[in-house]
Formats: C-alpha cells, sequence, structure tokens
C-alpha cells in the first residue's frame, strides 16, 4: 500500500514542487487547494475554512484508511505595518496562515496517533526567525507557525509523529512575483532592477528556488530524517545567519 500524503495549497510555488517531490518517491498524495491542479489528487479546499480542512481531510483518511505525512504550505504574503493593517485583513490572514494549518494538524493527528507513525512540516518562513519592516502579520503568522512546529513536537513525540517546520528565505515563486509586481505597480520601480536587489541581498547572491525547498521537505519527511523534531529548518541562503 502507497504511504499518503497530504499538502495544503499545493498547486503552485513551493507547494506544487512538494507535491512533485511526493509523488517521485512513490507517496499518493492529496493537494488541497483553491486553484484546481493536475498534479496528485486534486481536492476543491479553502484552507482559510477550519470546516472545509477538517471535512476534507477526513474525507481523505475514510478512503486511504492512513495519512503518513502532513505538509502545511497553504498561505499568503502581506506587507503592511500594524497601522496599515485593519482588522479584517488581520483575520483573513491568521485565516489562512494559522488556523488553515491549525486545523490540518489536529485533523490528521488521530490516524497518525493510531499508526503510531506520522511527518508533519509546516511551511514557515524566515520570519519565524527574525523580525521584518513592513510585516506586521505576516511575521506574527510565521513565528505561530514556529511555535505550532515546536509544540506539536513535544506533545506528540511519544506517538512517533515528528513535527517540524521549514523557514524559506526569498524563493522565487509566483507568491514572491506577485508582491514584487505590487511593489513595482505602487512605486514605479523597475521589476528587473528589484529582483536583482532581492538577490543581492543573499549571501550567496541569488535567490532560492521551490525545488530546494521542496527537497529539504522530502528529507524530513523521510526515515533518514527519523530522528529530527521540533526543529526549525531554514533554508535561506545565508540571510538569517548575517
Amino acid at each position: 500500500m502507497s504511504k499518503v500524503a497530504i499538502v495544503t495549497g499545493g498547486s503552485k510555488g513551493i507547494g506544487f514542487a512538494v507535491v512533485q517531490r511526493l509523488l517521485t518517491s512513490g507517496y499518493q498524495v492529496h493537494n488541497l487547494d483553491i486553484e484546481p491542479s493536475k498534479s496528485g489528487v486534486f481536492h476543491q479546499c479553502d484552507v482559510s475554512n477550519v470546516t472545509a480542512v477538517r471535512q476534507c481531510i477526513q474525507a481523505i483518511i475514510e478512503k486511504t484508511q492512513r495519512i503518513d505525512v502532513l505538509v502545511s504550505n497553504a498561505g499568503k504574503h502581506l506587507s503592511a505595518t500594524i497601522e496599515q493593517t485593519d482588522e479584517a485583513t488581520f483575520d483573513a490572514l491568521m485565516a489562512l496562515n494559522v488556523k488553515g494549518a491549525y486545523a490540518a494538524i489536529q485533523s490528521v493527528l488521530p490516524a497518525m496517533k493510531a499508526q503510531q507513525d506520522g511527518a508533519i512540516v509546516l511551511i514557515a518562513s524566515d520570519q519565524a526567525i527574525i523580525g521584518k519592516q513592513n510585516s506586521f502579520a505576516y511575521n506574527l503568522t510565521k513565528h505561530a507557525l514556529a511555535s505550532m512546529a515546536k509544540t506539536t513536537a513535544l506533545d506528540y513525540a511519544s506517538f512517533n509523529i515528528r513535527t517540524n517546520a521549514v523557514c524559506p528565505g526569498t524563493i522565487e515563486t509566483p507568491l514572491f512575483h506577485n508582491a514584487i509586481d505590487a511593489y513595482c505597480k505602487r512605486s514605479g520601480a523597475n521589476k528587473t532592477d528589484i529582483v536583482a536587489e532581492e538577490a543581492a541581498l543573499q549571501p550567496l547572491n541569488r535567490l532560492g528556488q521551490a525545488d530546494e525547498v521542496a527537497a529539504l521537505v522530502s528529507f524530513l519527511v523521510s526515515a533518514d530524517a527519523s530522528f529530527i523534531t521540533g526543529s526549525l529548518q531554514r533554508i535561506d541562503g545565508g540571510y538569517t545567519a548575517q
């Protein structure tokens, strides 16, 4: 029987790369997203809706009778200070970035506990470790994911369930390009120049790629990482080491 993996937000960017990696490793991969994808088994699901996440994952478990891996990736970015963040925007970001992860983890735990085995990876950010300007709410959500990874790791280690957070730096994904496009539209800046400036900020002098993050996720859910839990794994080209 194939191992079963669930990936939230698996239709593009890092999530899509993770789906591809897990498929290559022989997993049956279920992708929960609002945007359709032909990779893996697609489930139309608004991950910001706790009830929808629970129902979707429960339906998967009823069909597969097991869950081996959860990769909680669904999320969005927001560039804003605390004064610029209204309550509705704040709540929407928390609903997707934090409550979506909460609902997904809570939903897979009973099956993983019954199996006495499981691997959970939360896609956080370098902003789970450091602060950045104009990133009040986004930074808050990523710190929350780091906390979720550490506390869940401790609470469920006795069930052989491992939980880790991956903390990517600046990765060239549709999310990155959307953020740059929005900035250039507001400021009139040249996109090529801004992308080059972002690359130059990294000690390795380039942007990261989604498949590099997916490779780390693939390792963390494998048997080779069986003694790693509760960790925040940086993959940021050295940015947070400065």
